[in-house]
């Protein structure tokens, strides 16, 4: 199924700001449960229980700052529960309204968590398992297959990588400049605050002058990620991070959903299709933004999204 914008609402801008404004819908009825992990911190998964237990489950990864309330889970998830599907969408830590307990944050190559939370579902699902992962939750997705291989296919049958920052480089670089200090500073908001709640509970972690500083994710990306989780420094953790260098290592069956006027990655820094592996399907459409795919008459719906990603998952069934 193609997309196009709706001719009312041209350019990347505005297909990434207006659905985030004026598309928010009410989330569908969650079921939260804490589990704890191993390190003493805790996780919340919120569940949608439709369906019955042999019903296929969806498993969303937020983007940054995110939560099962944002206005791409909600509609997603509700599309999943008119299919008569189950879902569950996995807290990074610190992002489901609560501070997490430990001093480690999250962080967009956090391959690791995305392991664990899996495997979290897989003990308690027999049903098949999709995965899909949106903007920084995206990038981690395709972190973890990557890192996993064939592996991965025994916890899940197929995934889907929507408008992820693949290059953080590029994504970063775009987002410390221009119209992008917008977004930057519209994250910021956030991040700064939990990072300032976080050094009250644990003063030395990092630099919370320089946190303080930060005007632009790169800024925040060197005083805080980078340090809290064993990177060098920005760069360093924006090149390791970075899951294009590892997509020929997946063998999952996995569709890359990207839209080229993405302010936050646009088509220039996308992977050719003679670098990707056999197991992913790309959509590089040419227009939608960052997150936003938009259609319809105005005011619009985001029923393209979920439907393009539950047809690749059904068809993969």
């Amino acid at each position: 199924m193609s997309y196009r914008a709706p001719w009312w609402l041209p350019g990347g801008h505005l297909q990434t700001i207006y659905p985030f404004f004026a598309l928010q819908s009410t989330p569908p009825h969650y079921r939260r449960a804490r589990v704890d992990t191993d390190d003493g911190d805790f996780v919340d998964f919120d569940w949608l229980d439709a369906g019955g237990p042999a019903s296929p489950v969806v498993v969303l990864f937020h983007g940054l700052e995110g939560c099962s309330r944002s206005h791409y889970a909600s509609v997603i998830m509700r599309a999943v529960a008119a299919r008569g599907w189950r879902g569950v969408i996995p807290h990074f830590r610190g992002c489901s309204g609560e501070p997490n307990r430990q001093p480690r944050a999250y962080h967009s190559g956090d391959a690791d968590e995305i392991g664990w939370m899996l495997s979290v579902v897989r003990e308690r699902i027999g049903a098949p398992v999709y995965a899909a992962g949106v903007s920084l939750g995206g990038n981690a997705l395709l972190k973890w297959l990557a890192r996993e291989g064939p592996a991965a296919n025994a916890l899940v049958h197929a995934a889907a990588a929507v408008s992820a920052p693949m290059d953080l480089t590029a994504a970063g670089r775009r987002l410390s400049e221009g119209f992008g200090r917008v977004y930057s500073l519209h994250f910021l908001r956030s991040l700064k605050r939990k990072s300032l709640e976080k050094h009250a509970r644990y003063p030395g972690l990092f630099d919370v002058a320089r946190v303080q500083r930060a005007l632009t994710l790169r800024e925040f990306d060197d005083a805080f990620t980078a340090p809290l989780h064993g990177f060098r420094d920005v760069d360093d953790y924006w090149h390791r991070a970075s899951s294009k260098p590892d997509l020929p290592r997946v063998r999952v069956p996995t569709l890359l959903l990207h839209a080229r006027n993405d302010p936050f990655l646009p088509g220039e820094f996308l992977p050719a299709a003679r670098d990707l592996p056999q197991a992913i399907e790309s959509d590089f459409v040419d227009s939608g933004g960052h997150v936003g795919f938009v259609s319809g008459r105005l005011p619009g719906t985001l029923d393209w999204l979920p439907e393009r990603l539950l047809q690749f998952f059904a068809a993969r069934g």
